[in-house]
């Protein structure tokens, strides 16, 4: 059995990792600033509909309607960015150390390597 790991494999795959969380991190706060911005100008307008027509129930229906819809939408798709993104980083740190373990272990010792890894193949 193979049980050899070369150290520089886990130090390759470290920066993939800190860059994918300051993407994630600068997706979530420039998110949120277009969120907010987008609030404050429906609550703005709706402090004038308000001024104007002095009917708040009908108006405040409308604003909570899509503030709502524009909140929900916002964590709904970091949410999914987030976890696309996490599995993508999981992808690509997979499919470098099946290269290096397969450029490691060589042509000649990789199908007992699999054997021992997966079990023997079933033929049908």
């Amino acid at each position: 059995m193979v049980t050899e790991k070369p150290p520089a494999l886990d130090a390759l795959m470290k920066t993939d990792d800190i860059t994918a969380a300051q993407a994630d991190a600068s997706r979530w706060r420039y998110g949120f600033y277009v969120v907010l911005a987008g609030i404050i100008t429906i609550l703005i307008a709706f402090g004038a509909a308000v001024f104007a027509t002095r009917e708040f129930a009908s108006l405040f229906a409308g604003v909570a309607g899509v503030v709502g819809t524009i909140m929900g939408a916002y964590f709904g798709v970091q949410a999914g960015q987030s976890g696309k993104a996490r599995v993508e980083a999981e992808l690509a740190k997979s499919q470098e150390l099946v290269v290096r373990l397969a450029a490691y272990v060589g042509t000649e010792n990789a199908p007992r390597v699999i054997d021992e890894v997966l079990g023997r193949r079933r033929t049908p």
